[in-house]
């Protein structure tokens, strides 16, 4: 009788101990930063770099999710995101995937892991349904109190950052955003980044003439990357300031637009981004190291908008070396994002009033 008694309470143990919650991943609990739409208790969203935060008790957390494509994500576990993630994962269809797992907790640790989309829009689309966790879903930080919002191409979505071999062509998993100058400001100022940047978009010309009338300007109004429907509603967080580094596709394959109509789409932008966020928005508008041409296209819209706090910085030819600081098809590597970052951090900071900060970038 007594070693029934201890078998049936091994059974009741083993059971306690498996025992799993499941909290649909539209839970207020769940913090996502960067374009989402949710459908019920499913997110959806495509736009490269987007991430969630989850707080949790437990050995255990997996992930049911599926995706259009197939798409690639960067995983931290108990530490703040950096350059390199403790996992990647990769989600191509309807699946479930462990995120953390330890065979042994003798405390209900509480955990903390964010995962980020590292591929973009054209990869496909993500929906995120539950997540599954052996201990508690907890309250995971919210929205930090500053925040960044960018508007770019390639060099945004962080093409080809995980190469450092320029010859080499593109492969999807060498796209990572958390080795872009874009994550690298936001760890230096402690803030939440929002994307919205595609590849191959220019401001009116694309690369290479690719999707002629439709450009970034439109694809910022949208609420997924690679759908015009639904419209984005802007209801989200108001970031503190925008930066826009584009320009770089308009001018690729040896042609450029004219004038007047890259004016008119960068219009559209400056113009989009105060009509949500207010006419005192700070907006930069960054040049890229491409041309004089493309330099004073740029500074004569910011010098004749007629919009306040309208603000023009550029990267020179020497802001990074053609060798050793480019990636994958020609694109800045990690180290080239670096200096970037670097060129950058005193004019965010002067227009924010954000103070400079004793620490290496990274």
């Amino acid at each position: 009788m007594k070693r029934l008694i201890f078998f049936c309470l091994l059974a009741a143990s083993a059971s306690l101990a498996t025992a799993r919650e499941q909290t649909p991943a539209s839970d207020s609990r769940i913090t996502y930063v960067g374009r989402t739409l949710v459908n019920g208790e499913e997110v959806y969203f495509d736009w490269s770099g987007v991430y969630a935060r989850i707080r949790f008790t437990g050995g255990y957390l997996a992930l049911t999710a599926g995706d259009s494509g197939r798409n690639y994500y960067n995983v931290w576990i108990d530490r703040e995101p950096s350059a390199d993630p403790d996992r990647i994962v990769v989600i191509d269809r309807d699946t479930t995937v462990v995120l953390f797992s330890s065979k042994i907790e003798r405390k209900p640790h509480v955990h903390n892991l964010v995962i980020q989309k590292r591929t973009e829009g054209e990869q496909g689309r993500a929906v995120f349904r539950s997540f599954e966790t052996d201990g508690s879903l907890l309250q995971a930080e919210g929205l930090r109190e500053r925040v960044i919002e960018f508007i770019g191409d390639s060099y945004t979505c962080g093409y080809g950052s995980e190469n450092s071999v320029r010859e080499d062509p593109f492969r999807p998993e060498d796209e990572n955003p958390a080795k872009t100058y874009a994550d690298i400001l936001c760890r230096y100022f402690g803030a939440d980044g929002i994307r919205v940047s595609h590849s191959g978009q220019g401001v009116d010309r694309n690369y290479n003439d690719a999707g002629r009338g439709y450009a970034m300007p439109d694809r910022y109004l949208q609420a997924f990357d690679l759908a015009k429907e639904p419209a984005w509603d802007f209801r989200g967080p108001k970031p503190d300031i925008t930066l826009i580094y584009l320009g770089t596709n308009d001018f690729s394959t040896g042609r450029q637009p004219g004038y007047p109509e890259f004016r008119e789409g960068y219009l559209r932008l400056l113009r989009t981004a105060k009509q949500h966020y207010g006419d005192e928005h700070p907006i930069l508008c960054i040049v890229p190291r491409h041309s004089q041409v493309l330099y004073d296209y740029i500074r004569d819209v910011v010098q004749t908008c007629g919009l306040s706090r309208v603000y023009l910085t550029g990267f020179s030819s020497a802001i990074h070396d053609d060798e050793t600081d480019l990636g994958a098809s020609w694109h800045p590597n990690y180290s080239g994002h670096l200096k970037k970052a670097y060129s950058l951090v005193p004019v965010i900071a002067t227009i924010t009033g954000w103070p400079i900060q004793e620490k290496v970038l990274r």
